[in-house]
């Protein structure tokens, strides 16, 4: 699987599963790019379209993220990017490669700073931002939540290093030392892990201690494929697919019943190690997006529950549907209405357009109380009656007034 790098269009990267984990990212992309996005890159002075979606003066009204912390079990996070240098916590980040990496050709790579902060892939430092980037002068990007802390935890590479059982050990980091309240896993493993697995250990675990877990559902979904994918599918997870412009499934995103909702993952500005902006896709980008409204209720709600938290935004999110579905799950995150109607904590999303309301299907015009189907039958006849002597009427009135006519044509003739 690889991890592309968009500068205006797509150009791959590879990121290679050289194990049981791959990081997510689409599964197809352009070879003929014509802009490669380079480490650092130019900042993006406009506002993107996923932020543009949201009203967020009146988000940050609700929430900021302040005080809640993010893990990013990823590449790293490169803390050289200015707007992200305040936002890493550096001091609880973990680097938890191997010891003497080396590449498929058996040559040593550099493993990167102990404490996270190292990210040559610029993965992690993308989905970081979307999570908690700093405002800026100069660029209209900004992570949803702008007051969040970041916990880097490096646990993946270029050459696909990380392992499910890394992830179990960087899960059971985030939630215990690092004292994490969201963590954010934008990868997927290679292959179905089962449920007693040391994986689903840890994630239980973490949700116990009451730790929010995101996971991107993963970019196979290309030709209708349906596949269940880990940590994603596992309960209590908050499964994120990828929307597109129109708020429709994006072509990659992986589809199947576990998908709890889904975020903007087409074309998504980003921070990039050293500073600057770059474009992405893929559900390795919906996930933070989904994981910043989490940051966001967390503020606003501290005694929530993640099953709680988990269903209110799926409970609030944008649907084309009443209920729930395979391609966007309960719909398109919204973090507006996530936050303004977080005033009462709800277990589990239902059908409907609102949060205790249920959609009601249209039903047919009900008969006057007490009428029977004689009389029903009765007032039938007497409209059919009425409206056969509305139109004999109107058929002898047309005639009364074509033989006048004729009588004055004929007068006029004789004169």
């Amino acid at each position: 699987m690889r991890v592309t790098h968009r500068a205006v269009a797509v150009l791959a990267t590879p990121l290679v599963a050289l194990s049981t984990l791959a990081a997510t990212a689409p599964a197809a992309v352009a070879d003929d790019a014509p802009d490669q996005c380079t480490f650092p890159d130019k900042p993006y002075d406009g506002k993107p379209w996923s932020l543009q979606r949201v009203l967020l003066d009146e988000l940050w009204k609700q929430a900021t993220g302040k005080g809640v912390r993010v893990a990013v079990i990823d590449t790293g996070v490169d803390v050289k990017n200015p707007q992200l240098a305040k936002a890493v916590d550096a001091k609880s980040g973990r680097n938890l490669l191997p010891k003497n990496l080396k590449d498929k050709n058996g040559n040593k790579i550099e493993r990167g700073n102990e404490n996270g902060t190292t990210d040559s892939v610029g993965h992690g430092t993308k989905v970081a931002g979307i999570i908690a980037a700093r405002p800026m002068k100069g660029t209209g990007f900004v992570g949803l939540a702008p007051e969040a802390t970041i916990i880097p935890i490096q646990q993946n590479d270029a050459e696909g290093h990380g392992t499910a059982e890394s992830l179990a050990a960087a899960i059971r980091y985030a939630a215990g030392p690092a004292r994490a309240d969201v963590i954010n896993i934008s990868q997927d493993t290679a292959n179905a892990l089962e449920p007693t697995s040391e994986l689903k250990q840890a994630v239980n675990e973490a949700l116990a201690k009451k730790v929010v877990i995101v996971a991107s559902a993963g970019n196979d979904g290309l030709g209708g494929n349906v596949k269940e994918t880990y940590p994603a599918s596992y309960e209590g997870v908050l499964a994120v697919a990828s929307s597109d412009h129109n708020n429709e499934r994006a072509a990659f995103s992986q589809s199947g019943e576990f998908v709890d909702v889904a975020a903007p993952g087409v074309d998504m500005i980003s921070t990039v190690p050293g500073g600057g902006h770059c474009s992405d896709d893929g559900t390795s980008f919906s996930a933070p997006y989904a994981a910043g409204v989490a940051a966001l209720l967390k503020e606003k709600q501290p005694g929530w529950t993640p099953r709680q938290i988990n269903a209110q935004i799926m409970q609030t999110a944008e649907r084309a549907i009443s209920g729930h579905d395979r391609l966007v799950g309960w719909g398109v995150v919204d973090p507006v209405r996530a936050l303004t109607e977080a005033d009462k904590p709800i277990e589990q999303p239902v059908p409907g357009n609102g949060n205790a309301e249920k959609a009601k299907p249209p039903s047919a015009m009900d008969l006057p109380v007490g009428e029977t189907a004689q009389e029903r039958e009765s007032r039938l006849g007497t409209y059919v009656a009425v409206g056969t002597s509305v139109l004999v009427a109107v058929i002898a009135g047309g005639a009364v007034v074509m033989r006048d006519a004729r009588r004055r044509a004929n007068g006029k003739a004789g004169k």
